[in-house]
């Protein structure tokens, strides 16, 4: 009993601060509901946004969205939430001090995911559209294209820093034109480790290497090559474990950005395995007439081991018609690389379908393709 009294005593407030707790707890009731709501409406942003686009726009414009936005829709729905929940921040705007802490959390989670959303929007866009814009104007395709979007990342990443800034009212071009005349005499102060930082920011951009991958570089033209595993890349060095004696070697990155470096664990193939299945037996004619179109069609990509495309024609036994088993080789460093030699591979295919209907010869593409990875000894 003697509990119950002083917590009646301690909650004995005056009239204006019930009447305040009173208010801000419905305030942040309602805050509460519509973040719940935005959880909800942004859960299925990308089906309304889908609905929308098929109501109101062509097919083509349809069709654009079904390739560009839904292998991104998880971007998506996250995006559309956050922006609904900062929205919903506006309800505590009376509660100046909760207001701002909430918001600088609410405005860094939208920017964020609206900028990886724009970034991997244009990395679909690249994919899907870019490459076949480029082929048409006569260009050739091929890893340059990987760093033009590298750049435009970048860009985006500035943009989305600006606006974050922006949100935050800080100006942020006039901080970095007060750091000027400092970064000058810093630069001049601390030239060597300004000059390792920018061969890291180098082969983090270019990425000659990754953590984990085996290495060979040659540090001195009078000593043999050094090879080994990369243990970690970090602001000012390159750590590489030499498999001899496992020991730990560091190496400042503005040295390794300045050298030829062999990476030896992006030196795997891909072999790639298409099935074409012909609903009829093809004749002799026929059958060098789809060895001559599909060795075309593959032999001029950008990325596949010249000469290795090797074609099987030869009649099934569990079915009637004619089978074709085509395989050839994919070079690529790295994921993205191996993503667009994909994707060129399925340009391929419809210039392939495109050929041999033109042909009058039909046939299907089992799907999906089979892609097996032929890593290199170490």
């Amino acid at each position: 009993m003697d509990i119950l009294v002083i917590l009646q005593d301690w909650l004995q407030f005056d009239e204006e601060t019930q009447k305040f707790l009173l208010q801000f707890g419905i305030q942040l009731g309602i805050f509460l509901i519509f973040v719940l709501l935005s959880i909800l409406i942004g859960r299925y942003t990308p089906s309304f946004t889908a609905s929308i686009v098929r109501r109101i726009s062509p097919q083509q414009v349809a069709d654009i969205y079904q390739n560009l936005m839904v292998p991104i829709e998880d971007l998506l729905r996250m995006a559309g939430t956050f922006i609904l929940i900062s929205v919903s921040a506006e309800l505590l705007q009376d509660y100046r001090g909760l207001y701002d802490f909430l918001q600088f959390f609410f405005d860094l989670a939208t920017i964020a995911s609206i900028a990886w959303l724009v970034s991997r929007l244009f990395h679909q866009f690249v994919l899907v559209y870019g490459i076949n814009i480029i082929r048409q104007i006569g260009l050739e395709v091929d890893e340059l294209l990987l760093v033009v979007e590298t750049i435009a990342n970048a860009f985006i990443g500035f943009f989305a820093v600006v606006a974050f800034a922006q949100s935050q009212n800080v100006n942020l071009f006039g901080l970095l034109a007060g750091l000027g005349i400092g970064g000058i005499a810093i630069a001049f102060a601390a030239q060597k480790t300004l000059e390792q930082l920018l061969g890291t920011i180098v082969i983090y951009l270019d990425r000659p290497y990754s953590p984990g991958e085996y290495i060979r570089v040659n540090l001195n033209v009078q000593a043999p090559d050094v090879f080994g595993r990369v243990e970690s890349i970090g602001l000012r060095s390159t750590k590489v474990r030499l498999p001899a004696k496992n020991t730990l070697l560091i190496i400042p990155n503005s040295i390794m950005a300045n050298k030829d470096i062999e990476n030896i664990s992006r030196g795997k193939k891909v072999m790639v395995l298409l099935y074409l299945d012909f609903p009829k037996i093809l004749d002799e004619r026929e059958q060098a007439l789809v060895e001559q179109v599909v060795k075309d069609s593959t032999n001029t990509l950008f990325g596949i081991d010249p000469g290795s495309t090797r074609i099987n024609i030869f009649q099934p036994e569990d079915k009637q018609g004619t089978r074709g088993r085509v395989s050839f080789f994919i070079l690529g460093s790295y994921q993205d690389s191996l993503d667009l030699r994909k994707r060129l591979l399925e340009i391929a295919n419809e210039k392939i379908s495109q050929e041999l209907a033109e042909q009058k010869i039909a046939f299907i593409i089992q799907e999906p393709t089979i892609y097996v990875e032929s890593p290199v000894t170490i």
